[in-house]
């Protein structure tokens, strides 16, 4: 049973939104506000986030920046009554999964969460040659500890992350095409996985900066290369 941490200020809405939910085979944690919702999140590591966007204490794009820094992996689909292109915009900016606009129907919710979990869940190979300490430039990646370090300095990775960086090295110094880093990563190469993926990649640009001869390079309407100097 899959665990939902919904975030609604709406009495009324969220709680018919959590039956629903709950009939449909789902497990959900309902918080009131963002600031409840980023302790019940720090509490319960839930496998996706339902968040209204505009809700007291914390709203609904703030509570997602705070949890993304540090869980990037984790699905979130916004709710929101506005259909504002410039919130939307701002919402998948932050790496969210899906922006739904009120009303809804809440089957469509239930088929947008169940899609993405099955995106977001699948897994890959972690190392094509699976091992488990990987020089890259002057970085040592550690695919069992989740690590990349450089000197004194160790980044934690999470799965994906891991999963990414391996793909990319195992294709060093090639060009790789948008489509098929998505469809092996992210196992679909639609909107919402595009942005997922240009989070990540901005986020591994951060790790490697460290060594100026490890770069990764975007071509617009192609793709992207992972150069590391020989």
């Amino acid at each position: 049973m899959k665990h939902i941490l919904l975030a609604e200020d709406d009495f009324d809405y969220a709680s018919i939104l959590k039956q629903y939910l709950e009939i449909s085979g789902f497990r959900v944690t309902w918080a009131k506000d963002g600031a409840e919702a980023l302790a019940v999140f720090a509490a319960t590591q839930p496998d996706i986030c339902v968040f209204d966007v505009m809700m007291p204490k914390m709203d609904g794009f703030t509570l997602a920046e705070n949890i993304i820094t540090d869980y990037p992996e984790t699905p979130i689909v916004f709710l929101t009554a506005k259909g504002l292109k410039e919130d939307k915009i701002k919402g998948l900016k932050l790496g969210a999964d899906d922006y739904v606009v009120k009303p809804f129907e809440a089957d469509e919710l239930i088929l947008r969460i169940n899609n993405i979990l099955r995106r977001t869940q699948r897994s890959a190979p972690v190392s094509a040659n699976n091992k488990q300490q990987i020089t890259i430039g002057g970085y040592t990646f550690n695919t069992a500890n989740y690590t990349l370090s450089f000197n004194n300095i160790v980044h934690r990775l999470t799965e994906k992350e891991v999963h990414l960086i391996s793909y990319l090295n195992n294709n060093r110094n090639r060009l790789l095409k948008r489509e098929d880093i998505l469809t092996e990563i992210w196992g679909s190469d639609d909107f919402f996985s595009g942005r997922s993926m240009d989070v990540f990649i901005s986020r591994l640009r951060k790790y490697f900066n460290e060594d100026p001869g490890i770069t990764i390079t975007g071509y617009r309407g192609l793709g992207l290369e992972f150069n590391v100097a020989q």
